[in-house]
């Protein structure tokens, strides 16, 4: 076998197991895809503070009831 025929082969095996990948993670879509790490579903809109009326990030409230610093 040739080189170039080798070469093609392995083209061949990377592409076509780029695609299973991406077929399979759309298939089958891992429940990370849509919660952040806190559980704060991605797009989710943001939120107003009462007291000021600036719209805050969902994100920022949950980590500020847990007591994460920033």
């Amino acid at each position: 076998m040739s080189w170039s025929f080798q070469t093609r082969i392995f083209v061949g095996i990377v592409a076509l197991t780029s695609v299973v990948a991406l077929v399979y993670i759309n298939a089958f879509p891992p429940p990370s895809m849509f919660v952040s790490r806190d559980g704060v579903p991605y797009f989710t809109p943001p939120t107003v503070n009462p007291e000021t009326g600036e719209p805050l990030e969902v994100d920022r409230l949950v980590r500020h009831f847990k007591g994460e610093k920033r």
